[in-house]
């Protein structure tokens, strides 16, 4: 077994499980002395809170929509890089087993990347998608679209145009970061990436939105 492990055409995967034994090890370490590993991990990680109804919008981003595919934001990011990592190296090593077994020898990694690829991004979604469901939620994910009506959000991805949404991130009462998919109202001008809007009404899955003049009223 261990000889298999170190043949060369696992070396993709052996690393994957090495990398995810060293993270779970520096995780278990941090607990042990109260340093949490996962929390210095999220701190050096840009806010990646996308809420799911703005990623399935047909018009939203590709980056949300894959965020919001592997659940990132309800899903602590190490715990999902440490089922991604297992999946991957387990998933590899399964791939080079049995074509060993029917050719007698090994795939090339970078071949045998593409199916233990295609085998792990289903299965990490649905794990994420299972812990997501167990996770205690805060009180801040439970606010009410309405809430964010008169809030000042901030165009973060693409042009807003009417009947063209584009992504914007605003801040809730508890201080939490949410996404949503925003346009002009009526007759309002385009809102490129950086503008300051303010949310005047819900429309369906869309937030409906006016130029903020206004400089007392800011995304906080």
């Amino acid at each position: 077994m261990f000889e298999f492990l170190t043949l060369s055409g696992n070396f993709p995967f052996t690393l994957s499980l090495t990398v995810m034994v060293v993270l779970a090890l520096l995780e278990g370490a941090g607990l042990v002395v109260g340093l949490a590993f996962s929390s210095m991990l999220e701190t050096l990680l840009p806010d990646l809170s996308v809420d799911i109804d703005a990623a399935d919008i047909p018009d939203s981003g590709i980056l949300s929509r894959v965020l919001g595919w592997f659940y990132i934001g309800q899903v602590p990011f190490l715990v999902l890089l440490i089922i991604l990592l297992t999946y991957f190296g387990l998933a590899g090593l399964f791939v080079q087993s049995l074509y060993r077994t029917l050719t007698g020898h090994l795939l090339y990694s970078w071949l045998a990347i593409v199916p233990a690829a295609v085998l792990t991004l289903p299965l990490t979604r649905v794990s994420a998608k299972g812990i997501a469901r167990v996770l205690p939620r805060d009180e801040s994910e439970a606010v009410s679209s309405d809430s964010f009506i008169g809030r000042v959000a901030v165009i973060t991805t693409g042009t807003a145009r009417v009947g063209s949404p584009a992504q914007a991130k605003i801040k809730d009462q508890h201080g939490q970061t949410h996404y949503l998919m925003v346009e002009p109202d009526k007759n309002q001008p385009d809102q490129p990436q950086g503008s300051q809007v303010l949310i005047i009404k819900q429309q369906q899955s869309c937030f409906i939105v006016i130029p903020n003049t206004n400089p007392n009223l800011v995304n906080q």
